[in-house]
């Protein structure tokens, strides 16, 4: 069983080899070690996995009204939440898997099979890192609130996928990136370009998220678990661009639709290199990178961030044409003229005169000859 070297090390827990900040777990006390290590707070991939699409729904709506002084307020409020629930889903899926976590070896040294943490202790855990998800949620506007209840049934299913479907990284993919849907509507705006952004970066988590399960391929069929890294057998690392590509394709289409015609295009490049780079990667190490390659899958979430932010950043320029515009009359003043305090002036509308400017000119000529013209019958002769 992999693990690593505690020896000389007193007080620290054991940790799997595929823990990522072993050396700060050592510098907590000894009694929170398992819990941090059941939050996963030693391996912040899957806290980044979580953030990132949140950050890119807020920035993708902000595409066409640009940055607001409140998004300051709303990115560390999505970070909290994303630690938070984070960590009570991966703390409600070794409860339900610690039958299964201890019968591989990667996973056999987590709290719960190793005994460190009681299935008792472990429930007030996921209790108390739920009740800091609801103290973000109770900050979140209203449309964003109910977006994010949403997800519950999303997560609270997930464990049990991998027992009943091939596809358990399609029901992750819905899962971990349903930040889209909370980050757009605290926007402000939930339509059809936001589902297609969906849709792809859904692709984009089966995508890494088969890479991830390449580690557990020979242990998840000795004990029955599926994946679609087993589904794909040989294949998986090629179906897997395959799905990076389709993500690629979606996000261009999102931003296309969204009126960000140059962003989206930029973004989605740079993403597909990034796929592309991880596939290189793979089939070099014959696959044994698969766990820094996933890993790798942060940098591509922030290419869609960042790209998306310095997109709302940028002014949208004028579209260009090779015809004239319309040349625009204005409609003479207005009857109402605003002032301050809510307050308004009416003008008066000035009467029309009876004769038209021909028959004044008229007159006055034939006056200037000295004919007399009658007046009309009805009016006073002056």
């Amino acid at each position: 069983m992999n693990q690593i070297d505690t020896s000389g090390r007193p007080g620290l827990q054991a940790i799997p080899a595929d823990s990522a900040l072993p050396g700060l777990l050592a510098k907590l006390p000894d009694w929170m070690q398992p819990y941090a290590m059941l939050a996963r707070l030693d391996r912040p991939v899957g806290i980044w996995l979580l953030y990132l699409p949140c950050l890119i729904g807020l920035a993708f709506v902000r595409m066409r009204t640009g940055l607001y002084l409140v998004d300051l307020f709303w990115v560390p409020l999505f970070l909290l939440g994303a630690v938070a629930m984070r960590g009570a889903g991966c703390t409600w899926n070794d409860i339900t898997d610690r039958d299964f976590d201890a019968q591989v070896a990667r996973t056999a040294l987590r709290p719960l099979p190793s005994g460190a943490v009681t299935l008792r202790e472990a429930f007030v855990f996921l209790g108390v890192q739920l009740a800091v998800g609801l103290a973000v949620w109770a900050c979140l506007p209203g449309d964003a609130k109910l977006a994010a209840l949403c997800a519950l049934p999303l997560v609270a299913a997930y464990p049990f996928m991998k027992r009943v479907t091939w596809w358990p990284q399609a029901w992750l993919g819905l899962t971990f990136n349903w930040g889209v849907w909370v980050g757009a509507a605290t926007a402000g705006s939930l339509t059809v370009p936001v589902f297609v952004l969906y849709a792809g970066l859904v692709l984009w988590t089966i995508a890494y998220d088969t890479i991830y399960a390449l580690q557990d391929r020979e242990d998840d069929a000795l004990i029955g678990v599926r994946s679609t890294a087993r589904l794909f057998g040989k294949r998986a690392v090629l179906v897997s661009f395959c799905f990076h590509m389709g993500a690629a394709a979606l996000v261009a289409l999102a931003a296309v639709t969204n009126g960000s015609v140059r962003a989206g295009a930029v973004t989605a490049l740079a993403f597909l290199a990034h796929g592309l780079w991880q596939v290189v990667r793979l089939k070099g190490s014959q696959e044994q990178a698969a766990l820094s390659v996933f890993k790798s899958n942060v940098w591509a979430g922030a290419i869609i961030a960042g790209g998306f932010t310095l997109a709302a950043m940028l002014p949208t320029p004028a579209p260009r044409t090779l015809f004239a515009e319309h040349e625009i009359v204005p409609a003479g003043p207005p009857e109402k003229v605003a002032l301050p305090f809510g307050l308004e002036l009416k003008r008066t509308p000035q009467m029309v005169p009876a004769d038209t400017w021909m028959a004044s000119d008229v007159l006055r000529a034939l006056e200037a000859e000295g004919v007399m013209v009658p007046e009309p019958m009805g009016e006073p002769a002056e």
